[in-house]
């Protein structure tokens, strides 16, 4: 997203979701994204973020929101028990060995019990996602930047609506929807909308 915004060019490998050995010869852990830089490593997407946005004139100096970072706290759990299923089914290249996407379903459906169970459950079972959806859409000040002007909130928000565009049966308060789509042309990183499940 970062690279989107301030117009960096970057080359994208895409690991396997088994693969444990690449991330931990890099960096000591399995954790993506990993930014390589001239032979050196750095893990942490928002020390990633801060080093890039370090380059040149920074982009993301907006004030941030403590309330919106408290309603992204609140949207996690709900958020990621009907994402992480929907993921399983996704075409997404990090998944495109029967090993890679058996990997993800094994050690995710630790946390969230059976993926089926979770995909059968109904339109019900949404009510919580478009209750938060209802809630965000006060805090979303300018569709170009969620607090008037591009801060690291930014970053945090639209990766949350990025997974929300996973979900299908949603339906987003007109500025959260203005927001997510231009969002998504400034940033260069296109919704999810088209597999949601």
């Amino acid at each position: 997203m970062i690279f989107g915004l301030r117009h960096i060019p970057f080359d994208l490998i895409i690991l396997q979701n088994n693969d444990e050995a690449t991330p931990k010869q890099m960096i000591g852990q399995k954790m993506v994204p990993i930014l390589e830089e001239n032979g050196h490593f750095m893990g942490e997407s928002m020390d990633i973020v801060a080093h890039i946005d370090a380059q040149g004139t920074p982009l993301l100096t907006g004030p941030t929101n403590p309330a919106l970072a408290e309603w992204i706290r609140r949207s996690n759990g709900p958020l990621y028990k009907q994402f992480l299923p929907r993921a399983a089914c996704a075409p997404f290249p990090e998944f495109s060995t029967t090993a890679g996407r058996a990997y993800f379903v094994r050690t995710k459906e630790r946390s969230t019990g059976a993926f089926t169970d979770i995909l059968s459950e109904g339109a019900a079972a949404l009510e919580p996602l478009a209750a938060l959806l209802e809630d965000l859409a006060p805090m979303v000040q300018s569709p170009e930047a969620v607090n008037g002007a591009l801060s690291t909130d930014d970053i945090h928000l639209f990766a949350q609506l990025h997974s929300f565009s996973l979900i299908g049966g949603l339906t987003y308060p007109a500025a959260v929807e203005a927001y997510r789509q231009t969002m998504s042309k400034q940033c260069g990183i296109r919704l999810l909308d088209d597999l949601a499940i």
